[in-house]
């Protein structure tokens, strides 16, 4: 067993105390190879961002978890080579089983989420607690999920929103024993969060998509004061990388996504994570596709994996000043 503390890495209790308190919210950056993780350290160490490594199911078995392991303890060194030791989390993004969350804990992430929200109630608070139970003995913390997000994120699918119930919340908290709570107020996984019917056009033609549920957001608070409280599926769609991946060969039809005021909005809150990772693959995906289309003799892959990479690390930084307000925070 390896012990994520000698990575380096730490778990999310202070992490999250501070940013209730502090009014900001830490960015939870999915990543999946080395180009987004030096783009995720280089754009937090400049901003002086405290930041949690979000490791999904699909990009665990993509990347391989010795790899993920090794490449944790790399993040933290790379952010001491750079000059500032920034606080870091190696999180599960939505587990699906204990044994997932087990052998994560094992191999040393310092944070797991268990996602039982399309369980029976019951269930997930049985799943959840037998979670906590076994990741507390190596202060390991552990978040869970209460309501169910819409779209499509790697293995994560559902076709309709289930908002989080605020009559649920203590009660499942207090049976589980979970560090933070994951809810459902309007977001939603991918970068087609909503149909076009969902949402109006301003003058310009864009789509602008409906308001977040901040009266749910408010009850619970009202039920866990100071609890630590989780958004997924919180990507903006930026749509110049949308624009950028449709004129370079793309076919990405009425993305939409959460806007950024909203979401400064909930940082404010007891809302501490923000779960970003759309954004990081249209940032990606609309650099590579350009250079394709106005290079075609690059075939050197640091020749346009190196841009994407810039291209991540400048909308990383943007996010952590503008929108979350963890700049300045490690």
């Amino acid at each position: 067993m390896t012990s994520y503390k000698e990575l380096g890495l730490v778990n999310t209790r202070d992490m999250f105390a501070k940013a209730v308190k502090g009014g900001y919210a830490i960015p939870a950056y999915n990543f999946n190879n080395m180009e987004q993780l030096q783009a995720i350290i280089m754009a937090c160490v400049e901003t002086k961002s405290p930041v949690i490594l979000q490791v999904s199911k699909g990009a665990r078995d993509y990347a391989n978890i010795n790899l993920l392991r090794n490449m944790a303890r790399g993040a933290t060194e790379y952010a001491h080579e750079l000059g500032y030791d920034i606080p870091i989390v190696l999180h599960l993004d939505h587990g699906d089983s204990f044994e997932t969350c087990k052998d994560c804990i094992d191999n040393g992430f310092s944070s797991v989420m268990i996602d039982g929200s399309s369980l029976p109630y019951e269930e997930n608070i049985a799943v959840t607690k037998k979670v906590v139970e076994y990741a507390h003995q190596f202060d390991v913390t552990v978040e869970g999920e209460l309501g169910v997000l819409a779209g499509i994120e790697d293995e994560v699918s559902s076709a309709v929103s289930h908002y989080t119930q605020p009559s649920e919340v203590i009660d499942f908290v207090s049976k589980t024993g979970v560090d933070s709570l994951a809810i459902s107020i309007g977001t939603s996984h991918g970068a087609n969060k909503f149909t076009p019917e969902q949402c109006t056009r301003n003058a310009d033609g864009i789509l602008i998509p409906p308001p977040l549920r901040f009266d749910i957001l408010a009850e619970i608070e009202e039920k866990l004061p100071g609890f630590p409280i989780v958004l997924h599926g919180s990507s903006s769609v930026p749509q110049e990388y949308v624009k950028m991946i449709n004129e370079h060969g793309g076919k990405l039809k009425d993305s939409v996504g959460i806007p950024e005021e909203q979401l400064r909005q909930a940082a404010k809150s007891a809302v501490c994570k923000i779960n970003i990772d759309s954004d990081g693959r249209l940032a990606m995906t609309g650099t590579i596709r350009r250079i394709f289309d106005e290079h075609p003799e690059v075939f050197d892959p640091r020749k346009y994996l190196g841009p994407a990479r810039e291209a991540l690390k400048e909308m990383y930084e943007h996010k952590n000043r503008d929108v979350l307000g963890s700049a300045g925070k490690a």
